[in-house]
């Protein structure tokens, strides 16, 4: 499998050192060198990290590491990929003019696919002259732990195009979910930021500080859906009635709570800067440690998650 990834950034690194650690034929490419050749030597580290973590197989990383490219040109990187993941910055021109670049080098049966968090395939993939093999495979951060992939097709997305999709980031052992069309955000972008306007507005307004609210969503909230999304739990919360006597319940107190919700929709400059200030206070800058520390993390939930599924 030849896998070629256009931006060498945080979320390219991260889609390289998957494929690394699958032992794929990756090729990295970038426009600034010294982009990319830090990013080879990120890709070697964050996948051996998958090793140390019990997320992958030594010999495999050392395999795929082996096979990790320099794109020369963008020709180079993407002329004979079975899969070209565009990785560069949440720019629609930017993504525009890649697309239109990768319509006209990659092979015609290559698939071409964005990471974009926000900006919909059809808008980028409008210069393309077939649209048919573009869509979106976005990933949350890290993607070399995280396994949940959306796939948001386009207006012109071939059905085809999802399932090879799909059928690969399944080879990666990713977790993928097609989305049935584009809405801003996406599905998770938009749960996400719900979440985090809610969590960023009651430590603003002095409820909580911003250590406990992050204790409060990944102890709370977030232990139980990770367990089994909202609907499953709330499903389960009312016992052998199920989800019907749970609304039956509880409905009116989460309706008198969304009447209370945060509803802005811009953070004004005093306001980004005191939540700057609260997050630095109760984080420091030990960003490196604190990497590692949230990557222990998720490898000892997912490693649980899988073992629950296979007793």
């Amino acid at each position: 499998m030849k896998l070629a990834i256009v931006g060498a950034g945080t979320i390219g690194r991260g889609w390289a050192a998957l494929g690394v650690a699958h032992g794929w034929d990756v090729t990295l490419f970038d426009t600034d060198a010294r982009t990319l050749e830090a990013a080879v030597d990120e890709t070697g580290r964050r996948a051996r990290a998958l090793v140390q973590l019990g997320r992958a197989d030594a010999a495999q990383v050392e395999l795929g590491l082996a096979r990790l490219g320099r794109g020369r040109s963008l020709l180079h990187a993407c002329g004979q990929a079975d899969w070209v993941v565009e990785a560069v910055g949440e720019d629609l021109h930017l993504k525009q003019r890649v697309f239109e670049n990768l319509d006209q080098l990659a092979r015609p049966d290559a698939i071409l696919s964005s990471s974009s968090s926000s900006l919909p395939i059809t808008e980028i993939s409008s210069r393309c002259r077939s649209q048919t093999r573009c869509v979106v495979t976005h990933p949350l951060n890290p993607p070399e732990l995280i396994p949940l992939i959306e796939i948001v097709p386009g207006k012109f997305t071939a059905p085809e195009t999802v399932e090879r999709v799909r059928d690969w980031l399944r080879q990666l052992d990713r977790i993928p979910i097609a989305l049935k069309r584009e809405v801003p955000g996406n599905v998770v972008g938009r749960i996400a930021a719900a979440v985090w306007r809610e969590c960023i507005d009651l430590v603003l307004t002095g409820v909580v500080d911003v250590d406990e609210i992050d204790r409060a969503v990944s102890l709370g909230p977030g232990l139980g859906w990770a367990a089994g999304g909202p609907h499953l739990t709330y499903h389960l919360g009312a016992g052998d009635r199920g989800v019907g006597a749970f609304i039956q319940q509880l409905m009116q107190a989460f309706e008198t709570w969304w009447g209370s919700l945060a509803q802005w929709t811009k953070l004004e400059p005093e306001q980004v800067r005191a939540l700057t200030s609260q997050i630095e206070r109760a984080y420091g800058d030990k960003i490196e440690a604190l990497h590692a520390s949230r990557d222990r993390r998720l490898a000892a939930i997912l490693h649980a998650l899988e073992s629950s599924r296979r007793a």
